[in-house]
């Protein structure tokens, strides 16, 4: 395949990415807020399963194109993107516990939206970090 088109592939992959989990968190904010018990539907039943796989396949073909050089996200770029990366993970992390402490769907919003984006950079972030280990003991 042609460089081009590859590059292409990872810039659309990463875009695609990053909209269908900013619509499945907004969609889980309000599943989070009408719910009448406190667990995650929108991403728990079958639609929202295979709507997870969809972000996971994705996520992996962004971190495998990084990888290759060949993605959005270029060799000065990865440090760059591991931190952001933990540092969403992070902060789907506290917002899944504390968002009914945030009134007015705030709360929600933030915990639907990071959790999609989490399942979405996880694979890329989890991928890119073993490169980064590898880079680091081939060099010693």
């Amino acid at each position: 395949m042609n460089d081009k088109i590859i590059g292409k592939i990872g810039i659309y992959a990463f875009l695609l990415g990053t909209v269908i989990a900013l619509f499945v968190g907004i969609w889980q904010a309000y599943t989070l807020e009408t719910a009448a018990n406190d667990t995650l539907f929108a991403l728990t039943n079958n639609t929202g399963g295979i709507i997870a796989w969809v972000l996971v396949i994705l996520g992996v073909i962004v971190g495998l194109l990084a990888i290759l050089g060949k993605g959005t996200i270029t060799k000065e770029e990865i440090p760059g993107f591991l931190t952001a990366g933990i540092a969403l993970l992070v902060m789907y992390a506290v917002f899944s516990q504390i968002y009914m402490m945030i009134p007015y769907y705030i709360g929600s919003l933030l915990a639907g939206v990071s959790m999609s984006l989490a399942i979405f950079i996880a694979p890329a972030v989890g991928l890119l970090a073993i490169k980064a280990i590898w880079d680091i003991g081939k060099d010693v």
